[in-house]
């Protein structure tokens, strides 16, 4: 089981595959908020994502690296209001 304290906040998410999911803005419970940064484009622009802690595979300093590619983790993404994306 992953010690979720090791999560800091500005640490980089990235999936099995290598590429960049989102970067921690903080915890929330059993999610990781996400900057606003990542937020995606159109109707996702300018506001938080969420990540189901249950995600994460390990954490590395300030690399948190999830159990799923990339590509496969964003479909796990919830908005902010707990709508997924």
């Amino acid at each position: 089981m992953i010690d979720h304290s090791k999560i800091k906040e500005h640490a980089e998410i990235i999936g099995t595959d290598g590429i960049h999911v989102g970067t921690v803005d903080h915890g929330e419970g059993d999610r990781i908020k996400l900057t606003k940064k990542d937020s995606g484009e159109r109707s996702h622009e300018g506001h938080h994502h969420y990540l189901d802690i249950s995600l994460v595979a390990e954490v590395e300093g300030d690399v948190v690296r999830l159990s799923a590619n990339a590509d496969v983790a964003i479909t796990f993404e919830e908005e902010e209001g707990g709508k997924t994306v």
